[in-house]
């Protein structure tokens, strides 16, 4: 079982950067790792994802933008934002799903954290 804390989140200029970061309280090797967002009114969405063999997946509103990066050391997985835009803001949050050669949007998350807020604004 995982404990999972986000932080990174704060206020940031549109065209802006940031780096989110999703720290575990155990090894995370064997987890996909996705990172969701949610608005007030709206659904959470799936933002981007990386397995435990490295592979990647990203929402299409992210692509080219967002890069997630895990570093299975430090037990911690990046979501590295650039050329944010207002509709970015969101709370952001990650989750470890148990399964070794995939991610995806859709599957049953395991463990969740509680979330670090994105403001993008001018």
């Amino acid at each position: 079982q995982l404990q999972l804390v986000e932080s990174g989140g704060g206020l940031v200029q549109p065209g802006g950067s940031l780096r989110l970061s999703c720290a575990a309280s155990g090894f995370i090797d064997n987890y996909a790792i996705g990172w969701f967002r949610q608005t007030p009114g709206k659904e959470r969405e799936g933002v981007a994802c990386i397995s435990s063999n490295g592979a990647t997946d990203y929402a299409d509103f992210v692509k080219g933008r967002f890069t997630i990066i895990r570093d299975n050391a430090r037990s911690t997985v990046y979501l590295q934002m650039s050329g944010l835009k207002p509709e970015d803001r969101a709370v952001y949050y990650c989750a470890a799903e148990y399964v070794s050669s995939h991610c995806a949007f859709y599957a049953e998350y395991d463990y969740w954290g509680q979330g670090t807020q994105v403001t993008v604004s001018s």
